[in-house]
């Protein structure tokens, strides 16, 4: 019987896109059904996104285009919460906004306050290919909404100004650069 130790050493940490990049601009393919090969792709998402570390990671941030997200919005202290959504959707929305701040592993150490709805209720495929819908609010539902984006294309700095989301994007590519220099 393999232990919880080999199976994380089977898991795969996958490298993460950042930003500028056209690869995070693409809208994904939805997913046909989530069968072995999926399900451990999830698997390697949610491991590299716990060690990045974030909270939330979608395919796109890895060089997959596929409409898969994967979620974990437990505080720190509270045992894991790890969720694995395909084709997630957005079947409601409430008319409450609210503004959170919120960060992107595609774009380190950057954040602005972005207004999405306080509450949605989403539908998806589950690691065990069922069709499931939750009703999210909080973190997870700023979470969801947040990975959903980036399966259009759609960066949290693309809700900022022109001005603001410019000069993150400037930032990111300068510190590329610096990172080049110093790496050479």
């Amino acid at each position: 019987m393999p232990t919880l130790e080999s199976i994380r050493l089977a898991m795969t940490v996958l490298p993460i896109i950042i930003a500028p990049d056209p690869r995070l601009k693409v809208k994904c393919r939805p997913v046909e059904r989530v069968d072995a090969q999926i399900r451990r792709l999830m698997d390697d998402m949610l491991e590299t996104m716990y060690l990045a570390p974030g909270i939330g990671l979608a395919a796109p941030q890895i060089g997959v285009n596929s409409r898969i997200i994967v979620v974990d919005a437990a505080r720190e202290g509270e045992d894991r919460q790890p969720m694995r959504l395909a084709n997630p959707e957005i079947v409601w929305a409430s008319p409450e906004m609210i503004a959170c701040e919120e960060g992107c592993l595609s774009l380190p150490n950057q954040y602005a306050d972005v207004t999405r709805p306080a509450e949605a209720r989403i539908r998806y495929i589950d690691h065990d290919n069922e069709i499931r819908e939750i009703q999210v609010k909080g973190l997870l539902s700023t979470c969801i909404q947040h990975e959903m984006d980036h399966l259009d294309g759609v960066l949290f700095v693309d809700h900022l100004s022109n001005l603001r989301r410019d000069v993150i994007l400037r930032k990111l590519v300068k510190a590329r650069k610096t990172q080049a220099t110093v790496g050479a």
